[in-house]
């Protein structure tokens, strides 16, 4: 009677020596997302996640059909089950991800790109100076780098009446809700385009971003060359502070897949622009959402505010606002 029991045993040692480096690394890389969560887990530990499952599904399929050791059997069980609950069960609740990425992912992701936005500051800053020097130096530079579309009656010839008259609701059909929308759409649109266009090594989104303060430096010449520099600033800024910030971040993220491009590091080049594509989605995600605050304040804005100084408050605190929800400190940045 003793010889079937020592056959079985054997077997069932040598079932375990076959199989119980992967139940171990299986039950490790389970114990770590029971802890935190499956996003704590590497890459590769993602990817041998789902193999490390059917392994052990199909060493408990084996273990049944052969009677093998009772307790081993139990084991496996619970393993697959808790394998099965991380792989497929209930995912993490939308209100938890969005709560998630409001005060985690995007403010951390938008740090994470800081070298990126200081570059898309400067060249911002950069081509407003440069457009602003140029239309004062020679008028017709502002037919070269405003749109039609956007310069509209506010072209180096008009009188210093009729661009305060664009500045102000007198007429809510007027040509002020004409140069609002177009300017909101062509600052979306460069925000879109330097996100996508990074995958260029980062050279169109730097032009872009350029560009785009070569224009609002022309606008601000034209302007102030008829004295009426400080009221345009006033209107600009109640929901151009959010405008242009939300495309500054995203040309920051079309500079981060660019620089992944072409410097990749130890990285495999794709690898590389993977992991800056993420970030980049955060971020641009978010810059949506800003684009479309913008838009609201720029709506309320023309319709019920007509002071410039609580126009240029506006656009200061909203300012102050982004800066402190992206940059301020949080004591549990890395919590998941």
């Amino acid at each position: 009677m003793s010889a079937p029991t020592t056959s079985s045993t054997v077997a069932g040692s040598r079932f375990r020596a076959a199989h119980e480096a992967d139940w171990t690394r299986l039950d490790a890389l389970l114990a770590r997302a029971e802890r935190r969560s499956v996003r704590a887990l590497d890459d590769d530990d993602l990817l041998a996640l789902p193999l490390l499952y059917r392994t052990a599904l199909s060493s408990l399929a084996s273990a049944r059909a052969t009677s093998l050791d009772r307790s081993l059997i139990i084991y496996l069980e619970q393993l697959c089950a808790r394998a099965y609950f991380q792989l497929y069960g209930p995912a993490e609740p939308a209100a938890a991800q969005v709560i998630r990425f409001f005060r985690h992912d995007w403010p951390a992701a938008v740090r994470g790109l800081w070298r990126e936005t200081l570059a898309a500051l400067v060249l911002t800053l950069a081509g407003v100076i440069a457009g602003y020097l140029l239309v004062r130096g020679e008028a017709s530079w502002f037919y070269g780098l405003v749109p039609d579309g956007l310069a509209g009656g506010r072209a180096p010839g008009a009188s210093a009446a009729t661009l305060r008259a664009t500045l102000h609701p007198k007429d809510e059909q007027g040509m002020l809700a004409v140069f609002a929308a177009f300017l909101f759409t062509h600052n979306a649109q460069i925000a879109i385009f330097s996100f996508a266009l990074g995958i260029a090594f980062g050279v169109p989104t730097a032009l872009l971003i350029a560009y785009n303060g070569l224009s609002l430096g022309a606008m601000m010449a034209v302007f102030a060359g008829r004295g009426v520099g400080v009221e345009f600033a006033q209107w600009l800024a109640i929901h151009g502070t959010t405008e242009l910030f939300a495309v500054i971040l995203a040309g920051a993220a079309g500079f981060r897949i660019g620089a992944a491009l072409a410097f990749p590091g130890r990285q495999a080049r794709l690898d590389a622009a993977l992991d800056a594509g993420r970030a980049g989605a955060t971020v641009m995600l978010g810059t949506v959402l800003m684009l479309a605050v913008a838009g609201l304040l720029e709506g309320i804005g023309r319709q019920t505010i007509d002071g410039g100084n609580a126009r240029a408050l506006i656009g200061v605190v909203m300012l102050g606002a982004w800066l402190l929800y992206f940059y301020l400190p949080r004591s549990r940045d890395d919590a998941r």
